[in-house]
């Protein structure tokens, strides 16, 4: 699957995961909720 280079800045911080839901990729993270993106 191919990842954005804007999310991957985002998902390789401490904490965060790649989720997707309903054909779109989010990077959530709990520790820090303000670090959220979505592609798609």
């Amino acid at each position: 699957m191919k990842v954005r280079n804007s999310l991957r800045s985002v998902k390789n911080q401490p904490g965060s995961q790649v989720v997707r839901r309903r054909g779109r990729t989010y990077v959530i993270n709990k520790r820090n909720p303000r670090l959220k993106t979505r592609q798609g």
